[in-house]
């Protein structure tokens, strides 16, 4: 039965039905039995997924049964000082393995003779550097290690030991290559570990091993050069096994290369293969025992090359039982066979799979099995593996630490079940005295706080009854829905054992919030008629001034307001005290919003002026009648009460005559400025340094700031205020000299100055304050080149302060965040490639993309220009030019974009593999396609910062693909990976 939320005497469904009754004793502790977490008999340990470790954890298995490998590694002598003095490890200190032939050899023994369900390889996988969060390539891992290992034993002076990776795995073949011609044959004999199989087309083990044997013809340009005939002659070649390991490992080339995405994708093929593999078919030598016998079979579960789950099926060489390796947990198979099972289910089924073939009695069919490991088949027994003495010493050590945890959780468990028994009886003896009897003295509780102490998992808090007081301290009335009555006699036991309060008896019942809530009541059932008397006294027009103003916009809607008012009011409860049991909300904040929505919600109070007086506006109010007043009082008491007869705001009229002569002489102002500087206004009546014109040797500068500022006045003068000012110290360094160069006046600086006739410098020296005088002065010999002319200014330039502008400027252009750089994709460095590939972090609109593309795609764009990019992109920096930011220095250093370009967000910490990266998305050209350059110069390095290279905001990158690539949206593979994979660079698998 469910509880009855809203009645305080409804006890029933609170979360008592669990300790009622019996109760089995697993209810009172959430500790798993530590013996499911033993070794069971004749079972094999697992091996823990560190997160992306379980291909890893397939080849350790696979490793450790194959005995001839683990008995070598235990006769490898320990470097442990310890143990070859013969003193023993001490046991306050913890083994830890020196070389990975320690690490192996002490895994093995754990995996052989430790307690635990499973262990843990993290040891052993970070003396090898990997990546527990990275899942890489297992048959990379596998040919890696491999050669790690023997490396490693190379060094061992028993030659049991020394030779056992090339006695267990190590076969050899030959190129053989025949002249057509002299019929002479040439060839190389080279070892293997392991044959790599193509499985593209195949559909049987052996069609793979005949593809791979298979004769090649080397003719036209591929000709070999025959040492007999010292000439290019037609030959073939072909591969012939000379001999075959005792473990033969074959691996499926289920990972592939795909060309048109530039990544690895996976052949989800069948593939069939028998237990026993006879190789003497294959052989140049038709005389051996080549009969090998199935061992293990490695699976990668899942579609995609970079996502999956790796596991293995292994055959224990001693009984010839099969079992699945998947991490921790291990299944024996039944009846002695081999059973892939559910392992051949795909985790996305796709539309066109195929069916799986019928198989014969000892063959299976495999579309996930990337590995395959044959045994020489031998009469032989297999050998019997002891651990030695010492590594057995450490097994034991581990084994005695999880018998002590075993017995540590065993023991929390017991003390749980003890105070789980004794609370149910203070429950059970509680819960049938918890109704409050009718006349016998009771207390409020709340209702979270009762499930709390029910709750088995959850240790109750101490009682906090603050959230559900009302203003005067008392029970508010809309609490008693999440509170229970309860006797006083279990009250007075919560409050012994539990603390806390304040306690709420029948005293705490609060009279004043019932009779307020009657009265919000009342108002909201009497608000419809109320709605209907107002509207009907509005219709009658008042005479005399017997009426009040009330403004239209709170007339329009007050019945809103006034319910919203109500609610609130009814609601107060809520929003100043929230939750039950220490969750309540900030009350500043609650406050704070209450107080916006009051400004918001107050009626009449917008026809207030800001003197606090009637406004002056008439078309904003109007007269209602005492008696609709009187109806609107009774719902916002706190109104601005305005009688008909009240005069307006003497100050707002004031103002109001003020600002309409203001208005009027700006008007005049702003056209008589207007009418006396002409070229001022129009820039192309405006001077230019790059043609100096001819009729005068000096013109006068002022910040383009002041320009602008000066036309927002003389177009709206109503709306903006006179610029009375010219400050043109903006413009100079705290030395006084010029901050710009007259060659940076004339590209990078222009757009920051305006250049003045001296005729219209005389009529600005009248209009406004000039601080600093700044003019550009021409000198130049009579008849000579106007090429050859001079340029000086006044003030003079500062140096130093020009050379700090410059070093800020570039410090600034290396150390930006989220800036924007354009990508413009070219094809034989001529014709624009369009992509229909969606953008990433594009910056403009799709209109203004739409107005861009519509250009002829030969219009010149002036930003686009990459020797000048960098200057045209700079930023104003120096410590003087702060404030002139401030005050609204404009530069447009927006490049405008231009059809097969587009923007993307970068920051200049970020790699220029990164930004590789982001283009292959935007343009879909894969990295190692992607050719980079900006202003003419190769980035190729790609682990730079793009601030080293000099990239910088608004920057335009050209990208010249190798390969372009036109259908993006079948890369179904390449958007599971977002950064280009690195395999097992910088791990110790690379160190020998």
């Amino acid at each position: 039965r469910r509880n009855c939320r809203g009645n305080p005497n409804c006890l029933v469904g609170i979360g008592e039905h669990v300790w009622l009754g019996e109760i089995d004793e697993n209810s009172f502790h959430n500790i798993d039995d530590p013996n499911c977490e033993r070794r069971k008999k004749n079972a094999f340990v697992g091996l823990t997924n560190l997160g992306a470790t379980c291909y890893v954890n397939t080849f350790l298995q696979m490793w450790f049964l194959n005995l001839e490998l683990r008995q070598a590694l235990y006769l490898c002598p320990s470097t442990c000082s310890e143990y070859t003095t013969g003193e023993g490890i001490p046991k306050d200190k913890d083994y830890e393995p020196q070389t990975i032939c320690e690490h192996l050899q002490y895994l093995f023994a754990l995996l052989q003779n430790s307690k635990r369900r499973y262990i843990d390889p993290s040891g052993f996988v970070k003396a090898l550097g990997l990546d527990t969060g990275q899942q890489q390539d297992a048959q990379e891992f596998s040919k890696l290690f491999m050669s790690l290992l023997e490396d490693t034993l190379s060094k061992q002076k028993n030659p049991d030991v020394r030779n056992i990776v090339q006695k267990q795995f190590c076969g050899e073949y030959a190129y053989v290559t025949v002249c057509n011609q002299c019929g002479r044959e040439s060839k190389l004999v080279s070892k293997f570990y392991e044959l790599e199989l193509n499985i593209q087309g195949n559909k049987q083990l052996t069609d793979c091993i005949t593809e791979f044997l298979k004769e090649e013809k080397l003719e036209g340009d591929n000709r070999y050069f025959c040492e007999t005939c010292q000439s290019k002659q037609n030959a073939t070649r072909k591969i012939r096994l000379l001999s075959l390991p005792c473990t033969l490992n074959l691996q499926l080339m289920r990972f592939v290369f795909d060309r048109q995405t530039g990544h690895k994708k996976k052949l989800n093929t069948y593939i069939g293969f028998s237990e026993l593999l006879d190789m003497e078919p294959f052989m140049e030598q038709k005389n051996g025992v080549y009969v090998y016998e199935l061992s293990a079979v490695l699976i990668h579960r899942g579609v995609s090359a970079y996502s999956g789950h790796y596991i293995a099926h292994v055959k224990d060489p001693q009984t010839g039982e099969w079992y699945k390796f998947n991490d921790e947990d291990i299944e024996k198979m039944e009846g002695k066979k081999l059973q892939l099972g559910i392992e051949e289910d795909l985790a996305e089924p796709s539309k066109s799979q195929t069916r799986k073939p019928k198989c014969g009695k000892g063959t299976h069919c495999s579309r996930n099995a990337y590995m395959l490991v044959y045994r020489l088949q031998t009469r032989e027994k297999s050998p019997t593996v002891e651990v030695p003495a010492f590594l057995q010493e450490l097994v034991e050590r581990d084994n005695c630490k999880f018998e002590e945890w075993c017995n540590e959780m065993a023991e929390m468990r017991k003390q749980s079940v003890a105070r789980g028994k004794i609370k149910h009886e203070e429950v059970k003896e509680l819960y049938k005295r918890l109704p409050a009897e009718a006349g016998s003295p009771y207390d409020f509780i709340s209702l979270e706080w009762l499930q709390k102490w029910l709750d088995e998992s959850t240790p109750p808090k101490p009682i906090d009854n603050t959230a559900c007081l009302c203003s005067h301290g008392k029970l508010h009335p809309d609490k008693i829905p999440i509170m229970k009555r309860i006797s006083e006699y279990v009250a007075d036991f919560f409050y012994r054992r539990y603390g806390g309060g304040p306690r709420l008896n029948v005293k705490a019942l609060c009279k004043d919030c019932v009779v307020e809530r009657c009265r919000i009541l009342r108002l909201k059932n009497q608000l419809n008629e109320d709605y209907k008397t107002v509207t009907n006294l509005l219709k009658i027009t008042v005479k005399g001034n017997d009426g009040f103003w009330v403004g239209k916009a709170s007339l329009r809607s007050w019945r809103q307001l006034a319910l919203e008012q109500l609610n609130e009011q009814d609601e107060d409860a809520e929003h100043s005290n929230g939750k039950m049991n220490g969750n309540a909300q900030n009350k500043d904040e609650s406050n704070e919003e209450k107080r916006e929505e009051e400004e918001e919600l107050n009626f009449n109070e917008d026809i207030v002026c800001p003197h606090g007086d009637l406004c002056i506006s008439e078309n904003e109010r109007r007269v209602v009648s005492k008696e609709a007043w009187k109806k609107l009082k009774q719902y916002f008491p706190k109104a601005p009460e305005f009688p008909n007869n009240k005069e307006c705001c003497s100050q707002c009229k004031i103002l109001e005559r003020e600002g309409e002569e203001n208005e009027a002489l700006h008007k005049m102002m702003a056209s008589e400025q207007k009418t006396s500087l002409q070229n001022l206004f129009h820039d192309k009546c405006r001077p230019c340094l790059g043609s100096w014109p001819q009729e005068t040797d000096e013109l006068y500068i002022v910040s383009q700031f002041f320009v602008e500022e000066w036309r927002k006045f003389v177009r709206r003068p109503t709306r903006c205020s006179p610029v009375s000012s010219v400050g043109n110290s903006a413009l100079l360094c705290p030395h006084g000299g010029l901050m710009f160069t007259y060659a940076s006046m004339t590209k990078e600086d222009s757009k920051l100055i305006a250049l003045i006739w001296p005729s219209e410098w005389e009529r600005i020296q009248k209009l406004f304050v000039v601080d600093h005088v700044i003019k550009i002065i021409r000198t130049q010999a009579a008849g000579a080149d106007p090429e050859s002319a001079l340029y000086d200014s006044e003030p003079k330039l500062c140096p130093e302060c020009r050379e700090g502008l410059l070093c800020q400027q570039q410090r600034d252009l290396r150390e930006y965040t989220q800036a924007t750089i354009y990508i413009h994709k070219v094809v034989d460095n001529k014709k624009v490639m369009k992509d229909a590939a969606p953008e990433l972090n594009v910056s403009s609109s799709e209109a203004e993309e739409e107005r861009e593309e519509n250009k002829p795609e030969g219009e010149q764009d002036p930003d686009f220009n990459q020797t000048n990019g960098g200057a045209k992109r700079q930023k104003l920096s120096h410590q003087n030019y702060v404030a002139y930011q401030k005050q609204g220095i404009r530069r447009s250093t927006r490049h405008r974009k231009v059809r097969g370009e587009k923007a993307l967000l970068v920051s200049a910490n970020q790699t220029l593999k990164e930004l590789k990266i982001q283009i292959m998305h935007a343009f879909s050209v894969a990295p190692f396609d992607q050719n980079l350059s900006i202003d003419g110069k190769i980035l190729s390095d790609d682990t730079a910062t793009l601030g080293s290279l000099g990239v910088i905001p608004e920057s335009v990158i050209l990208l010249k693909a190798d390969e372009p690539i036109a259908d993006y949206a079948a890369m179904d593979d390449v958007m599971q990976v977002c950064m280009p994979e690195e395999g097992f660079k910088g791990t110790g698998l690379l160190g020998h």
